[in-house]
């Protein structure tokens, strides 16, 4: 009976036959004895087909829980690497705005130097107009002067004004 083949089930149990012997057992108590046997074997083995259902449903328990921890694994590796490609795509970003408004401020100070150039240019040129009038108008002032001293002095000669 040692047999790893050998599976008993109720059926076998229920349907087994004794040999009489002159001496034998009282047949009420051994049939009692089976049944109760049987039952025994029916219960244990529904126990063990509900254990086994119990078992695979924990198996895929299992099996959804690893992927779904290889999932969160996946993820939290994905969310490290966008982090980091964020970090670097911000430092290009900040790097290259960096270089926008130093050579946006290059460009203002060139402007400046180059309005600076103009004014400073425009000034000298009004400068040196206004020293040309100031000069001009000193010569006017100076012949029309000299007229009045030579009509003076054309009065004072005796001879009137024409």
């Amino acid at each position: 009976m040692n047999d790893e083949g050998f599976r008993l089930t109720p059926v076998d149990v229920r349907g087994q036959q004794f040999r009489r012997g002159t001496f034998g057992y009282e047949r009420a108590g051994v049939e009692d004895f089976r049944q109760r046997v049987a039952d025994e074997l029916e219960r244990l083995l529904r126990e063990r087909a509900q254990m086994e259902d119990r078992m695979e449903n924990f198996r895929e328990q299992l099996r959804a829980f690893r992927d779904r921890e290889r999932a969160l694994n996946d993820a939290v590796i994905m969310a490290q690497k966008m982090r980091e490609e964020t970090e670097q795509i911000a430092k290009r970003n900040s790097e290259v705005t960096l270089q926008e408004a130093h050579a946006r401020a290059e460009g203002i100070i060139n402007d400046a130097r180059s309005s600076e150039v103009a004014v400073r240019r425009d000034l000298e040129t009004a400068q040196r107009q206004f020293q040309g009038y100031l000069t001009a108008f000193r010569q006017l002032l100076l012949r029309q002067m000299a007229e009045l001293d030579a009509l003076a002095n054309h009065e004072r000669d005796g001879n009137p004004p024409a």
